[in-house]
């Protein structure tokens, strides 16, 4: 392997974890990450560090979880701390830092080499684009509720992932000598939902896996989740009705995205430039997608939110012909590539490195037994009573999924094989068989039977948010690093 491949992170927005057919699902909506997955390793158990676009990206760049970060809400980016992330470390090695899609990040444009801006609505102003690209952003930013029921009305050409990977091959032909960083970044298949076709009739609706549940638990899940249903039944009358189209033009944008990525393997394949690049695919969170009677995100750590997709291709990773059971979290990403490029972890990172497994050498099994996520921007829960600074107005036709509100307080999940606990600053915990009840929807905690289990997570939890504590600033001392950040390695006590 070159001391110095290429690299590049492969991410979509808002993509559930268990929407492929490798992780269980009942319809094959990525057959070619599946099939990429067999040259290398995907991770069923992959975790954001928390279920939010920003926070999330910067965690995946520094390492560091979102609280360590100071960066726990979509609008916090000006607050991060850190010493230095992927973009710092591999420009010093001689890469050159590459983006093609939305950034949402810590990080500015400028901060690229070569930069194509997306978002959710089309790409950025300072793009040149034809008329019908032009027509389409702009119907993406008027679409009402943010959902077209009915084929979309321009072709696969103007959909933001294909325009995106012609933007990434453009960059990749445009190249120098460096060896490249590329961030191909999609902002699907966050909202808005739609799909031209032939995906939009690809997954008809009648062939939809029944979901988890509907709105009549949400009650049982809390007073947030019943405010946000609320909210998005104030703004779109009957919206659950649809909750099977609406899924199926998800799973079709899914599969959109899945063709767009083959389209730039294959030509990453076709230059000679596959077999030196170490590709990673994975998604910044989940989202709701009816169960519950949601859709978007906003509320609790929900395993739909919190799980998402993982693959990991590249010289020197061994192919695995299973998926691996591994936790591991968003988090890890940036130390495993500093360990395959064989440089040095910055201070600071809490994530772990990941190359040992991928490599096919010794690791502990009890490190990777369990992972931890967090949500939350501090004090206590709004409550009915309370007048809410929304991003949006209550009286317009926005749905703010993400406010003051559904972010209020701080929660913290631990997940091992079969069980998750979710403690917040209340004291509030829920304890869920995942194995049995993958919805979640009996809440364990206060059940005697379940008392041990419930003891053993909770110190899990702790042991987690023990660790996930800032070690920076520095002071005087100076501290010992486990290698690789594998606490599990490090035996005995004071």
């Amino acid at each position: 392997m070159s001391s110095t491949p290429n690299i590049v992170i492969i991410m979509t927005d808002q993509q559930r974890g268990d929407f492929l057919r490798s992780n269980g699902f009942g319809l094959d909506t990525m057959p070619f990450v599946d099939e990429m997955a067999g040259r290398g390793a995907a991770f069923s158990r992959c975790y954001t560090p928390t279920p939010l676009c920003l926070p999330t990206r910067c965690s995946l760049f520094t390492g560091r979880f979102p609280s360590a970060l100071r960066v726990r809400e979509n609008g916090g980016g000006a607050n991060i701390f850190y010493t230095e992330d992927m973009r710092d470390v591999l420009r010093r090695a001689g890469y050159s830092i590459d983006l093609c899609g939305k950034n949402h990040s810590h990080l500015k444009l400028e901060d690229f080499d070569f930069v194509r801006p997306y978002g959710h609505s089309g790409g950025g102003k300072t793009l040149e684009k034809s008329e019908q690209e032009r027509k389409m952003d702009d119907w993406l930013r008027g679409l009402p509720a943010k959902f077209h029921p009915e084929p979309t009305p321009f072709p696969v050409e103007c959909q933001l992932p294909h325009r995106i990977v012609r933007d990434g091959v453009e960059c990749l032909e445009s190249r120098d000598d460096r060896p490249f960083f590329l961030w191909l970044s999609f902002p699907e298949p966050h909202n808005p939902y739609q799909v031209p076709e032939p995906y939009f009739s690809l997954f008809p609706p009648d062939a939809i896996p029944d979901r988890f549940a509907g709105p009549e638990v949400v009650d049982s899940k809390g007073f947030q989740w019943r405010w946000y249903r609320d909210l998005y039944e104030s703004k779109v009358p009957g919206y659950d009705e649809q909750w099977r189209l609406c899924r199926a033009v998800y799973c079709g944008m899914i599969r959109l995205i899945d063709d767009q990525i083959g389209r730039f393997v294959g030509y990453l394949e076709s230059e000679e430039l596959l077999d030196d690049t170490i590709l990673i695919f994975t998604s910044d969170h989940g989202d709701f997608a009816g169960d519950y009677g949601l859709r978007r995100k906003g509320i609790g750590v929900p395993e739909c939110l919190v799980r998402v997709p993982f693959v990991i291709t590249g010289p020197g990773i061994a192919a695995h012909s299973a998926q691996r059971r591994e936790f591991i979290s968003l988090v890890d990403v940036f130390p495993t590539l500093c360990e395959a490029l064989g440089l040095e972890t910055p201070d600071g990172v809490q994530g772990r490195s990941l190359w040992p497994l991928l490599t096919g050498a010794d690791f502990p099994a009890d490190e990777f037994r369990s992972i931890y996520g967090e949500v939350g921007i501090g004090g206590v829960y709004y409550r009915p009573e309370d007048d809410l600074p929304l991003h949006f107005p209550l009286e317009g036709p926005a749905i703010d999924s993400l406010n003051c509100f559904s972010q209020s307080g701080s929660r913290k999940f631990v997940r091992t094989d079969r069980w998750k606990l979710e403690y917040d600053m209340m004291g509030n915990g829920e304890l869920y068989d995942v194995e049995d009840d993958p919805g979640e929807l009996r809440n364990l905690y206060d059940d005697p039977a379940a008392a041990e289990v419930k003891t053993r997570m909770l110190e899990e939890l702790l042991k987690w948010t023990i660790r996930a504590e800032d070690d920076l600033p520095h002071g005087s001392y100076v501290q010992k690093k486990a290698p690789r950040n594998w606490y599990a390695a490090e035996k005995g006590s004071p």
